[in-house]
């Protein structure tokens, strides 16, 4: 049983997390990745590597559709923001020419996710607290209050994200950030919530996690929990979206409530903290795959704090690999 995790670049924990899934299940298969840098880091700890196109190349799903064939893939990980509409637009051809199943919520929950108005509609329209959006009008009234927060419409990774404290600010970054939506600032703790969905969208674990410290817009330390209104919360979310696989929602508690900001339909780059914690998404997608029912569950540790650091992959003159 063959697993492919797409534009891999620095996740190595993640290919980690899948191997040692795959041994403790005592299951026969590689973790095959791809990338279009032959020098991503987490491709020298997979079994085995391709080099693929840049996503916006019209032929990189037939390349991910011949790496299928040629390695027997049973499933097909996308883990970055910018392939997930190319993967979920190409869901059915892929799978139709391959023997892979693609880790990918339907379009339409990729275009909610992707878009963060359309995120904000969506957290709105279904009651739950967002963070107030500034739209033209209220700039031209002088109708909003400072600090505010604006980001890119289709952004990711914090980039081009910016606390506003001042209307020169707000001026020149209305300028400088593409595309950019403007909401209010709000200070409070900061949560990233990791949910397993299986392929008929239910839930099978959701694991809030306080931020501690980040950089980059990824965490590095933080520490999972417990909160049974914002699980709650969760499990309507997802009847209401309906997504696939694991995915990472967003929020902000203030004033007591949790206003939602985004959500990413894929392993987030802190997923290996809750999957450590007890709820192990690459081991549930191998049972799902083996055919396996999954139930709901919180059988994960509360209070399991990760603190993570960077490491290095050193090339010699001769090709050899140092880890």
């Amino acid at each position: 049983m063959n697993i492919l995790i797409t534009s891999i670049g620095r996740r190595v924990e993640l290919v980690g997390l899948f191997k040692d899934a795959r041994d403790d299940l005592n299951i026969d298969g590689k973790i095959i990745t791809c990338d279009n840098s032959n020098t991503a880091p987490a491709s020298y700890y997979s079994d085995k590597n391709y080099f693929v196109c840049r996503i916006d190349d019209e032929k990189y799903i037939d390349e991910i559709i011949d790496i299928c064939n040629k390695e027997n893939i049973a499933l097909i990980v996308p883990t970055i923001d910018t392939e997930l509409y190319k993967f979920s637009s190409n869901k059915e051809y892929i799978e139709k020419n391959t023997n892979a199943k693609v880790l990918i919520s339907d379009v339409e929950v990729v275009n909610i996710c992707r878009n963060k108005y359309k995120t904000y509609e969506f957290f709105l329209k279904n009651n739950f607290y967002v963070p107030r959006l500034i739209n033209e009008d209220d700039i031209k009234s002088d109708n909003y209050s400072f600090p505010l927060f604006i980001k890119p419409l289709n952004g990711s990774s914090s980039i081009n994200t910016f606390k506003i404290n001042n209307r020169k600010e707000l001026d020149f970054f209305i300028e400088y950030v593409p595309n950019p939506i403007i909401q209010e600032f709000i200070d409070g703790e900061e949560y990233t919530v990791d949910v397993f969905v299986d392929f008929e969208h239910n839930p099978i674990s959701i694991v809030p996690r306080k931020r501690i410290a980040t950089r980059s817009g990824e965490v590095l330390k933080g520490i999972t929990i417990k909160n049974r209104r914002l699980i709650n919360e969760i499990r309507l979310m997802i009847e209401k979206l309906k997504p696939v696989g694991h995915i990472t929602v967003q929020c902000i508690l203030h004033d007591n409530k949790f206003k939602f900001i985004e959500i990413n339909p894929r392993f987030g780059g802190g997923a290996p903290i809750s999957i450590k914690a007890g709820a192990n998404s690459p081991k549930n997608l191998y049972k799902l795959l083996l055919g396996e029912r999954l139930l709901y569950n919180e059988n994960y540790e509360e209070g399991f704090l990760a603190s993570r650091y960077d490491w290095s992959i050193f090339i010699k003159s001769n090709g050899d690999i140092i880890k």
